[in-house]
């Protein structure tokens, strides 16, 4: 009885990623969808066995088909076809769905958090909270394809004029683009370009008296 004991508490254990567990929180899987997506990347071996899952996970047939079919649909998981050793057909899991998808979400992640501090800067900057339109025109530039860099820049150039409007930083950016700038190096060279022509300050520049 005791070694029976044994053999069960030194029954196969898996191992729990961080990611698995995030992914799993994030999407409301189900007690079910979670160990069958656990057991799929513990597994060594990737063919899709119903009788061997079944046995492993103590689950019924039809709740390990239910599972999979909804991992697949959420495209957490994909079957790929291949051969055995014996050079017979099958199918095995793949979770490369899955990575890939947490690979987007963390990329996304970075990217919103970014946003969320450019946002912070222009509440810093301009002494106050910024309104859900002015947001939105922020928001907008990044989703127009201007930098970071140079939307700060604009901004950074805009106050030192003693203007906090948007409107002005806005006509700052689309000069920035009708020249060509993409960088704030090109910005600075422009401007050093334009105070040895006409002898002016660095940023003492009015933007939106320039149609030039």
């Amino acid at each position: 009885m005791k070694m029976l004991n044994m053999e069960f508490l030194m029954e196969k254990r898996f191992t729990v990623s961080s990611h698995l567990m995030q992914i799993a929180m994030e999407h409301h899987l189900s007690l079910v969808e979670f160990l069958l997506l656990m057991y799929f990347e513990d597994a060594t071996d990737k063919t899709f066995d119903v009788n061997k899952i079944t046995k492993i996970l103590g689950l019924s047939e039809k709740d390990v088909l239910m599972a999979f079919n909804r991992l697949l649909s959420l495209n957490f998981i994909e079957l790929e076809a291949c051969k055995d050793e014996t050079n017979k057909c099958c199918e095995i899991i793949s979770l490369e769905p899955m990575y890939h998808l947490i690979l987007e979400e963390k990329e996304k992640k970075v990217e919103d958090k970014k946003r969320e501090s450019i946002f912070d800067m222009f509440q810093k900057e301009l002494g106050r909270s910024i309104s859900p339109m002015e947001y939105e025109i922020i928001n907008g530039w990044l989703t127009k394809g201007f930098s970071e860099e140079l939307v700060l820049g604009a901004l950074k150039e805009a106050i030192y004029n003693g203007v906090s409007s948007l409107r002005y930083i806005d006509r700052i950016l689309y000069e920035w683009q009708k020249k060509g700038y993409h960088t704030m190096t090109e910005v600075e060279q422009g401007l050093t370009n334009k105070k040895s022509e006409g002898n002016m300050a660095f940023f003492d520049y009015n933007w939106l008296e320039d149609e030039g």
